[in-house]
């Protein structure tokens, strides 16, 4: 979960319903199984917070404190090599937000997954003109994450409980709406500075192109989208194993 800056208002949220409206899994399939082969600790990306560090809503740690021993409080001292500064990291979190760690995958529990896991590799892009038109990704993740790399995979049932579980958070939380806003506006000017467009999983259920600078939607096949890294060379051997099969 992104956000930029402090909230001075944070309305109750009722966490258990919160987490039963955003349960459904990313894909059909375990993804963080196509990405752990290539993380040297042998986890998922999103799971590792040598990678990535949770965030959650203070209200959230409140609520997963007394029910389960998944979590504690982030401290930046349990990876070799931190992502970011530790003390960086803390200066810049809001004051309604925690960071926080787990213990690792093996030893997940679905039920009290943070709203940032759930929620991970996307974030709701907001247009310009104020508009939550659907789902982008974490641009960062790009290399790391299986799923950015196939993003035909990410589940309708995924997409529209994202979609229902930020359509109530903003209603009730104008400052998380303006947070995500300055966020789509970071990803526009990263974008139009590499010259690329951006995909979305936009709320009518297509798959879009938006060019960063006037922000036009295309509609476009989810298998036109860009693969990185990895992912790439895994789909180019697959592919040519499928056409080796047809011959």
């Amino acid at each position: 979960m992104t956000s930029v800056a402090s909230s001075p208002f944070s309305p109750r949220l009722d966490i258990r319903r919160f987490y039963e409206g955003f349960a459904a899994p990313v894909t059909e399939l375990d993804c963080g199984q196509k990405c752990a082969p290539y993380n040297a600790s042998g986890k998922p990306f999103c799971c590792d917070i040598c990678h990535a560090v949770p965030v959650a809503f203070r209200q959230e740690w409140d609520y997963l404190r007394p029910r389960t021993d998944l979590w504690h409080a982030w401290r930046g001292d349990e990876c070799a090599c931190e992502p970011v500064d530790p003390l960086t990291l803390q200066e810049q979190t809001p004051e309604h937000l925690t960071l926080l760690a787990c213990l690792g995958p093996e030893h997940c529990q679905r039920e009290f997954r943070a709203s940032s896991c759930r929620e991970f590799p996307f974030f709701p892009y907001i247009t310009a003109d104020d508009r939550f038109i659907g789902l982008a990704y974490e641009w960062e993740f790009e290399e790391k994450c299986w799923v950015i790399s196939n993003l035909g995979c990410v589940t309708s049932a995924y997409r529209a409980e994202f979609i229902r579980t930020y359509d109530v958070l903003f209603e009730k939380w104008p400052d998380e709406y303006e947070s995500y806003y300055a966020t789509s506006e970071e990803m526009r000017a990263f974008f139009a500075e590499k010259r690329r467009r951006i995909p979305i999983l936009h709320r009518n259920g297509g798959f879009y192109l938006l060019s960063p600078g006037s922000e036009r939607l295309t509609r476009v096949d989810p298998s036109a989208y860009r693969r990185f890294g990895v992912y790439k060379e895994e789909f180019t051997t697959e592919t040519r194993r499928t056409r080796r099969r047809e011959i």
